[in-house]
């Protein structure tokens, strides 16, 4: 009896230790008005047309995703931010890096290409130091490793490396299995946010769209921009396939203009000069039903926006809300209510009886944050 107590009084002890760092954790964590809390340093900014004043678009303890479709010369950009980063040229007094400085380096980890092309990647930002690797530069391929290892090996470079303040991923879907899986999307976007805060250093991640809405790739996608200080979309121009357009798509700070940049005869990305968006948007003719099962989801999560269930008119009237804000021609109301039929037979919607309101069909779709939201820059939907 005697050995029972004292083992019921070493389990309450174990209780009572834990609760005890629970309750320093928690107050760590807690923020008052008589703080002493300075502002971020700010680790990149565009600068306004016609103007001596600068936009910021990344500060450091955050990170920013780039996002675009295939071939939209996303890594020439991110070659672009990397020359600034490591204190090159002003790029046509567009980009700066205001709080770089010599002892400051940068991390280039690339995921998708072989050995051969990220050294091409390394050359051409070398060409703005006159050919030379900067000395504050540390780029690496991690095309031959697996989906652990490369994780593992960035998390220890950013722990063994000094003075690392701007730190790219280029194509951060290598470090999950699926952009689907919840739990690997979740863990990456706190990964990102734990390296970003604890290091005091800005990460810039890049991301492909689906190939019919300008939603970045998957359950990983949403988590990135729900998350991200800045979303940047990078297109091809329309009429000059040659050029590409840098725009914002949601950010927690100021908007910036879009602008452009294209490769020179040497493969070099340079900024356009003096180049002007469109102020038009133009929807995009797209088959609702055409759309894949992913997509359909993310249109029904935003049309809820947070409530439980919706009316039948409702539901079609916030999907109509969705549809418009991605700028797609959803070809009038019959596709929403086909979609809806549908979605009720993919038990994506769920209706008790008929002409009762409609809900939410299964966790993966109830799993979405509304606490999440961030102020659209552009015609995106404003539930990301």
């Amino acid at each position: 009896m005697e050995a029972k107590q004292l083992f019921i009084k070493d389990i309450e002890k174990e209780i009572t230790n834990n609760e005890d760092e629970l309750l320093k954790d928690l107050e760590s964590c807690r923020v008052l008005t008589s703080g002493d809390f300075s502002s971020p340093e700010i680790a990149w900014e565009v600068r306004t047309d016609e103007s001596d004043n600068y936009t910021t678009i990344g500060t450091k303890g955050n990170f920013t995703l780039v996002k675009g479709k295939a071939k939209s010369k996303k890594s020439f950009f991110i070659n672009l931010l990397i020359s600034k980063a490591l204190g090159g040229a002003l790029l046509n007094n567009k980009i700066r890096c205001p709080q770089q400085n010599e002892n400051s380096v940068v991390v280039y980890f690339d995921t998708e290409q072989s050995t051969y092309h990220v050294q091409q990647a390394v050359r051409r930002v070398s060409t703005h130091f006159n050919g030379e690797e900067p000395e504050n530069l540390r780029a690496y391929g991690l095309r031959a490793k697996n989906v652990e290892k490369r994780l593992r090996l960035i998390d220890h470079c950013i722990k063994v490396t000094p003075n690392v303040s701007f730190l790219v991923i280029d194509g951060i879907k290598d470090l999950v299995t699926s952009v689907n899986d919840e739990r690997e999307s979740s863990m990456i976007a706190s990964k990102l946010l734990e390296w970003t805060e604890k290091y005091n250093l800005h990460v810039i991640v890049v991301l492909h769209e689906n190939p019919s809405s300008d939603k970045a790739r998957g359950h990983l996608g949403t988590e990135l921009v729900n998350k991200a200080e800045t979303t940047i979309a990078i297109e091809c121009n329309k009429r000059n396939k040659d050029i590409s357009i840098v725009s914002p798509y949601s950010c927690r700070n100021m908007s910036f203009e879009p602008f452009a940049f294209e490769i020179d005869e040497n493969g070099i990305p340079q900024v356009v000069d003096d180049y002007k968006a469109s102020k038009k948007v133009s929807k995009k003719k797209v088959n609702l039903l055409d759309m894949s099962d992913e997509e359909k989801i993310e249109i029904l999560k935003d049309a809820f926006k947070g409530k439980s269930e919706l009316g039948y008119n409702q539901l079609v009237k916030g999907i109509q809300t969705v549809v418009e804000q991605m700028s797609i021609q959803s070809k009038g109301e019959k596709k929403i209510k086909e979609l809806i039929t549908n979605s009720r037979e993919q038990n994506w919607l769920l209706q008790e009886t008929k002409g009762q309101p409609y809900k939410l069909g299964f966790s993966s779709v109830l799993g979405h944050s509304a606490g999440d939201n961030i102020s659209p820059c552009t015609s995106a939907p404003l539930h990301r």
